[in-house]
């Protein structure tokens, strides 16, 4: 990866070129933004490297931009500059945002209606964990699920991003947890709170029946592929199978929309079938075109998530925190399948 000296003048950025290996990630130096109207300029103290930079670097993520771009999902970080129109108290205080693209950057500009306010005890590396992955996860739970204290949930992945929070999350609401992961994380799985199992068994099925013999109340499965069929199929009576990606075509070559199609092409048929089982395919970005409704949601989801965050009751599975310049390293830890938690970027000036 080429790098340039970052100074205050300018903003330093981390550029996907095209379908690259990890060191293929390109370091470029603009002018600092202004912002418009209604605007805001974001300084990062914090940005995850999560599965949707994972496919968009292969040019397989659903509706990713154009190449060249600036990844990024989510993003934490201070007020720097305002836009007119926006209230000048925001400038020095703390605000998460979901971007899809563009938050691996040292400088971002967003609607000042993107924010979500930081409590101020909150580490920016923490409080980034839980942004992307915590409203997914909380929305997964109680939006779509709606689980209830006493049922057995599956969470697939349980050592990730997402998983981790999932896991504690259902475990606070009293939601027995059943999560999958390779075995060198079950300790770390078993830490926060679920019964592991091996992802990789071939009897993962008949593992997951003996725990639950009538059945899960909810499975929560980001892999996708032929295995999303048992997911199914270990639903109770009145279950739900949540879909929230497609890991197990991650390397697939071919169009990246139509993995995504035939799953939620399967699942669609599935609910229509008389058995009391219900499918649903999350996507954070729903309900996006009534914007007021769609950050009021966003707000108060992630609001509840970030309370649980600053008084103990769930904790910041941080797997590393790695300079932007780093970006390349941080994008091949991420992908090695050995850490448990979110791999962070920080700007350089942190470590």
């Amino acid at each position: 990866m080429n790098s340039e000296v970052m100074n205050s003048e300018n903003v330093t950025e981390v550029v996907l070129p095209g379908v690259v290996e990890p060191s293929g990630l390109e370091i470029r130096v603009r002018p600092a933004p202004q912002p418009a109207a209604g605007e805001v300029v974001l300084a990062l103290e914090a940005s995850g490297v999560s599965f949707a930079e994972q496919q968009m670097r292969r040019g397989k993520y659903y509706d990713q931009p154009p190449f060249p771009f600036v990844p990024g999902y989510d993003l934490v970080g201070v007020v720097v500059r305002v836009g007119g129109g926006v209230d000048a108290t925001l400038i020095g205080r703390r605000f998460a945002a979901l971007t899809k693209v563009g938050g691996w950057a040292s400088q971002v500009v967003l609607p000042a209606a993107d924010l979500v306010e930081v409590p101020g005890a909150l580490d920016p590396a923490d409080a980034e964990t839980v942004v992307v992955n915590g409203i997914t996860a909380w929305q997964m739970l109680h939006r779509v699920a709606k689980v209830r204290a006493g049922q057995t949930v599956l969470v697939h992945g349980a050592n990730g991003g997402v998983g981790s929070t999932l896991v504690q999350l259902a475990t606070h609401a009293g939601v027995r947890v059943i999560g999958t992961a390779s075995p060198r994380h079950h300790d770390a799985v078993r830490a926060l709170g679920a019964l592991p199992l091996d992802y990789r068994a071939a009897d993962l099925p008949a593992r997951v029946r003996e725990l639950a013999p009538g059945g899960v109340d909810a499975v929560f499965d980001h892999v996708g592929g032929d295995g999303i069929v048992d997911s199914f199929r270990l639903l109770s009576r009145g279950g739900t199978l949540v879909s929230y990606g497609s890991a197990a075509t991650r390397d697939v070559t071919g169009s990246s929309k139509l993995p995504v199609l035939k799953l939620v092409g399967r699942l669609f048929l599935w609910k229509l079938l008389p058995n009391g089982r219900r499918t649903h395919f999350y996507n954070i970005w729903a309900g996006k075109r009534r914007p007021a409704a769609f950050h009021a949601r966003l707000r108060t989801d992630l609001g509840q998530v970030f309370a649980l965050l600053a008084d103990g009751t769930i904790k910041a599975q941080v797997a590393a925190r790695i300079p932007v310049s780093q970006a390349s390293e941080a994008m091949r830890l991420a992908e090695s399948g050995t850490v448990t938690g979110k791999v962070i970027l920080v700007p350089d000036t942190h470590i």
